[in-house]
């Protein structure tokens, strides 16, 4: 594999629900060691194809390539077991889990022999608080700490570390500064660079243009299912991107009327008509 290389690549992918074109002609890439900030409106689009990327949804047409050879995802698990972990707005965390807990659900530590394995919760502690305090996050000292006291800065970063720890090569981080003050935001910001420090390629999905500049390396604006410009650092002021954004006419009709599509087949939207 050449350096140059996208760890992930999209192209020319379409996402349909039933009739309801969603995602028109999507290509991006991402390379290691870089952050592609999708930006976007409320409505914009963002939600379906963060979800296509971590395999929630089966792109319609186009192809989505790993490391230059084409992948398809038909569950979340394919893309997790590939490298891609997203993590959404609150972290994905569990408010009422202790942190070692949170750290390792699905994948616990043991202790023990057969029948008689249990959690084992010192290195599952040791492990996580590690991984977390790695990233700067040194207020962290305690696993048994339940997740519900952490603050939202702290929530986003033990999911990151998670992520990383557990091999991940892209990170899709939703929203990740949305909810949270000016200091957690910066907080967050911190590990973002943190992971590109570490060359994971890190998509960094938002609608708050200083928090893209921050760490942007590569921009694109997604208007109405639609790439509506693609761009490197330093290439368009905040002002422009904020007009460009602003162009768009917002989708939340459009995702109102798929939720109902998704509720009506329990979860599987409608196939696409046949050409």
């Amino acid at each position: 594999m050449s350096d140059k290389t996208p760890v992930l690549e999209l192209r020319k992918v379409d996402k349909s629900f039933g009739p309801i074109d969603v995602l028109h002609e999507i290509s991006l890439k991402v390379h290691a060691g870089e952050v592609l900030c999708l930006l976007g409106d409320n409505g914009a689009g963002k939600s379906t194809l963060i979800r296509t990327l971590a395999g929630v949804h089966v792109p319609t047409r186009g192809q989505i390539l790993m490391d230059g050879q084409e992948v398809v995802f038909g569950k979340p698990k394919d893309a997790a077991d590939r490298g891609i972990a997203t993590v959404h707005q609150f972290g994905g965390t569990f408010p009422l889990m202790s942190i070692g807990r949170s750290f390792f659900v699905g994948v616990e530590p043991t202790k023990g022999w057969g029948p008689f394995k249990v959690f084992d919760r010192e290195t599952a502690n040791a492990i996580a608080v590690k991984a977390v305090q790695s990233f700067g996050i040194t207020r962290i000292d305690d696993g048994d700490r339940l997740v519900g006291g952490l603050s939202g800065g702290e929530r986003q970063s033990l999911a990151i570390a998670r992520a990383v720890h557990f091999g991940a090569k892209v990170l899709i981080l939703d929203e990740p500064t949305a909810a949270l003050g000016v200091k957690q935001a910066a907080h967050v910001l911190r590990i973002v660079n943190e992971a590109k420090r570490r060359g994971l390629a890190v998509i960094f999905i938002t609608h708050q243009v200083m928090h893209a500049m921050a760490v942007g390396d590569h921009f694109a604006v997604l208007i109405r299912g639609a790439i509506a410009a693609d761009f490197r650092k330093g290439e368009k002021t905040r002002e422009e991107i904020t007009d460009l954004m602003a162009g768009g006419e917002t989708m939340a009709d459009l995702e109102t009327t798929i939720e109902g599509y998704m509720d009506t087949h329990q979860g599987h939207p409608p196939p696409s008509p046949a050409p």
